[in-house]
């Protein structure tokens, strides 16, 4: 019986070409300031990562997120303390992980469709909690909620302090990431197959199976590749504390 071994090195360099693309789209941002907020930005980085969640499984979907975002870090910084970072990566995480263990255990169209979106409303009730307890108690703290009220009456012009929450939270932060993920889906949806398909050819062609009797054993390969793997994520991150600690 043949051994599907996770740590193959087909896995782990789709795992980068994945992570890397969605780390460059996380930096692309489109504003759609005449219908949210100018800060709410529109980025396609969640459509890499949920391929490749889809390709390779959520373990593989939570390296794509987490290496996207300490590309953002490495490039651009911090301006938020990590607090903006950390949301996008609990938001991120709550879209790949439901959409990954759903479709690994239903692995048809149908499958798909309810992992999609399961998904999306995940990712998006955990949008608006993070923007209602971590993101904007940051920036009212650092601007004051009488700012971030004034910023959205360009949009809205009876939001006040007292009223912000129920204009941010169900008027911007909740149509704007259904978008997000609605976009991120309908991508997602008609070429996944296709790309699981070619990392399925090639992990055939280039890992070969465990032989009889080796199962459950690594292999010089598979720990080369484990520790090759490591020492690239702790680079990344050694880099992201660089970067901030010198800013």
């Amino acid at each position: 019986m043949k051994q599907v071994k996770y740590f193959t090195a087909t896995r782990m360099s789709t795992i980068a070409i994945f992570a890397a693309l969605s780390g460059i789209l996380y930096l692309l941002r489109i504003p759609l300031s005449f219908a949210f907020p100018s800060w709410l930005e529109l980025n396609f980085s969640d459509i890499p990562a949920l391929i490749g969640t889809f390709a390779l499984g959520p373990i593989s979907g939570c390296l794509i997120i987490l290496v996207k975002i300490m590309i953002k870090l490495i490039i651009n910084g911090t301006s938020t303390a990590f607090v903006g970072e950390l949301a996008d990566l609990l938001i991120g995480l709550a879209l790949v992980i439901p959409a990954g263990v759903i479709y690994k255990k239903n692995r048809s169209i149908k499958g798909a469709v309810i992992a999609l979106v399961v998904s999306s409303l995940c990712s998006t009730a955990l949008a608006i909690f993070a923007n209602r307890f971590i993101l904007i108690p940051f920036y009212a703290e650092k601007m004051g909620m009488a700012t971030l009220a004034g910023m959205m009456t360009v949009l809205f012009p009876d939001c006040t302090e007292q009223n912000f929450y129920n204009y941010y939270l169900w008027i911007s932060v909740l149509p704007f990431n259904l978008l997000r993920c609605l976009i991120a889906s309908l991508v997602t949806f008609p070429i996944y197959k296709r790309i699981s398909g070619v990392i399925k050819r090639m992990n055939d062609k280039f890992d070969a199976p465990a032989k009889e009797g080796e199962e459950g054993k690594l292999t010089k390969k598979t720990v080369i590749t484990i520790v090759v793997s490591v020492v690239v994520i702790l680079l990344l991150l050694a880099a992201v504390l660089i970067r901030y600690f010198l800013s």
